[in-house]
Formats: structure tokens, sequence, C-alpha cells
């Protein structure tokens, strides 16, 4: 399976667990030019939450996939969430980032970090 396959599927398993969970949906693979991309875009208790999924099958391969959240990566990652708030017109709502890890042996979400960054 290549990356862009592993990535659509433990988009989601994590879109599932959000729904689940009681999350509404807003978008996915929010693109903002250069700037980067935002996996998933959900809100819950009139809080808007961006979501990075990290979606591994081998841990003990790759390792704990929170170490691929970089300082580069968080700020492609605040300047794509800007820029949704920006096209979509959104001034006054809270926000906060979040990320998923994603079990793909198991298809399921093995850790929910809110307030990741």
């Amino acid at each position: 399976m290549n990356n862009k396959a592993k990535g659509n599927k433990g988009e989601d398993i994590a879109v599932n667990f959000l729904i689940n969970k009681g999350y509404e949906i807003r978008k996915r693979n929010f693109h903002f030019g250069r700037y980067g991309e935002i996996d998933i875009i959900a809100e819950k208790d009139n809080t808007l939450i961006f979501f990075e999924v990290k979606a591994r099958y081998n841990y003990d391969k790759f390792g704990d996939p929170l170490f691929a959240i970089n300082f580069k990566k968080q700020s492609s990652f605040r300047r794509a969430a800007e820029g949704y708030l920006y096209v979509n017109k959104i001034e006054d709502k809270e926000c906060r980032f979040d990320v998923l890890i994603v079990d793909l042996n198991n298809s399921q979400v093995e850790k929910h970090l809110k307030n990741a960054f």
C-alpha cells in the first residue's frame, strides 16, 4: 500500500472515530496554497478543531508518530488553519489543534491528543 492509500485509510478511521464521539466533520484535506494541508477540520461544542492524523502500520520500525510533527510541520499547519479561517470568513470561533494517532494494523485510533500544540 502506498503512502497516499495509507493516509486515506488512516483518515477514514479517524473520521469514523470522530463522528462516533459527536464531532461534526467540516472538511477533509483542506489545502491552502503552498502553506500546507489540514487532514480533518471538525467542530464540537462550538469549537473548531484542526486535526493532524498520523497513521502507522509498524510503530517499532518508524517510532512514535508524534516525532513527525516537528516545528516546521506545526508552523505550516497553523498557517493552513489561518487560511481556512480567512477563506471561510470565520473570525470569532474558538479553535484548537489536535492530533490523532491511528494504528492501521488494528484499524483504530490509539491516541487523541487535544490541544497538542
